[in-house]
């Protein structure tokens, strides 16, 4: 490797360990805004569990050191996802440059609404899926079994659907970019509509108690937002063979120049 070679490659790891650091800070800032609340943020994530125990039931600490440590694991969880906006923005400023114009404009919109999208699944599996998941496991307790949930536990499980939803409301981004790229056309995707109601009924069955309210609770958004990533999938497909076609317009123009 030339030294000319070296240095593209030397101000592209300087850039990116840039962005990673404006990065960890934003996360570290939101982080120290908010751990003197950590005991309150976590009160809030357990509030939908806390509504469906029995009078008196309460949740409980196995480990001597999780009381303090579980709200300061959901703080800075907490922290991550406040701060994806600005890791969003960060790793956008890093790709930026080696796209072109048309991209730009493309790619910023989809950026913005992954974050929508995201934080609305969230959102939704917090006032919509949690008191369905924990009014069917407390209704369904055999006969003198206790409730007694331990708090680790609770956390875990709970991310886990956060990410599982925020990641399923993401739906319209996949079918987007994977329209644009060639892999898959609107109209192939709209042929394979049965399936992908099916899909949508499989994933809420495994995603939600088995109950057909609930599943048909998830399926339904899944497949409305899958519905709207093909329709907004055309407009990216139109833009992307317009600007194709005005390359290739140029290129022959270039390769035959008027005399």
């Amino acid at each position: 490797m030339s030294m000319d070679d070296a240095q593209p490659l030397i101000s592209h790891l300087i850039e990116l360990r840039k962005r990673i650091l404006n990065s960890l800070i934003t996360v570290l800032v939101v982080f120290l805004a908010l751990v003197y609340f950590s005991n309150d943020i976590y009160r809030l994530i357990a509030a939908p569990l806390m509504d469906q125990l029995p009078v008196g039931a309460n949740m409980i600490a196995t480990d001597v050191a999780s009381p303090f440590f579980t709200p300061i694991k959901l703080t800075i969880m907490v922290s991550v996802f406040v701060s994806a906006p600005m890791i969003l923005y960060q790793v956008w400023a890093f790709i930026a440059p080696a796209l072109y114009k048309h991209e730009r404009r493309l790619i910023v919109p989809l950026l913005f609404s992954s974050s929508v999208l995201f934080y609305l699944g969230m959102v939704f599996a917090y006032f919509v899926v949690f008191p369905l998941v924990f009014g069917f496991f407390t209704k369904t307790v055999p006969s003198g079994v206790m409730i007694a949930t331990d708090i680790s536990n609770y956390l875990s499980f709970v991310m886990a659907l956060f990410m599982a939803f925020g990641v399923s409301f993401e739906v319209p981004i996949a079918i987007i970019l994977l329209c644009w790229s060639g892999v898959v056309t609107p109209e192939s995707l709209k042929r394979k509509r049965p399936y992908i109601l099916v899909g949508a009924f499989v994933v809420g069955m495994l995603l939600t108690p088995p109950d057909v309210f609930s599943q048909t609770l998830l399926a339904v958004p899944m497949y409305l937002l899958f519905e709207l990533g093909v329709f907004l999938s055309q407009f990216y497909v139109g833009k992307r063979k317009l600007h194709e076609t005005e390359n290739g317009s140029e290129r022959e123009t270039d390769g035959n120049p008027k005399k």
